[in-house]
């Protein structure tokens, strides 16, 4: 059984930095679960490209309020808490985040950890992250 809590993870390399958003990851690759498993911050006023090419993901928001538009469609999507949304189809899109906002993402396949979108907004697939 895998116990950990938020507080333990804060400031260490599972404490990941992506300027628009930070992402503490609780569950990786490297647990052996199948999925990874983040709680993620997306800070106000910040949109942010992101291109899921090798990874599946879906988001719960549990606060704050946020826009997902579809790229290249334009068709947008509110997201408040107690929304999910999953992206089955490695959509493209941008994250706009209108206040602080805080979500938790699960992706498949797992993450490693370190990972930050490259200039596409993709992760890297798991053999090269």
């Amino acid at each position: 059984m895998l116990v950990r809590s938020l507080e333990e993870i804060k400031g260490t390399d599972r404490d990941v930095e992506g300027g628009n958003w930070n992402s503490r990851r609780l569950l990786l690759a490297g647990d052996k679960m199948g999925f990874s498993l983040h709680d993620t911050i997306l800070r106000e006023g910040t949109t942010t490209p992101i291109h899921y090419q090798n990874h599946l993901e879906a988001v719960y928001c549990i606060e704050g309020h946020a826009t997902v538009e579809l790229v290249p469609s334009g068709e947008k999507f509110e997201i408040k808490p107690g929304t999910v949304y999953a992206l089955d189809k490695n959509d493209k899109h941008l994250l706009t985040a209108h206040v602080d906002t805080r979500m938790v993402c699960v992706f498949n396949p797992a993450v490693v950890g370190n990972e930050v979108h490259d200039e596409n907004g993709v992760y890297p697939a798991a053999k090269d992250a």
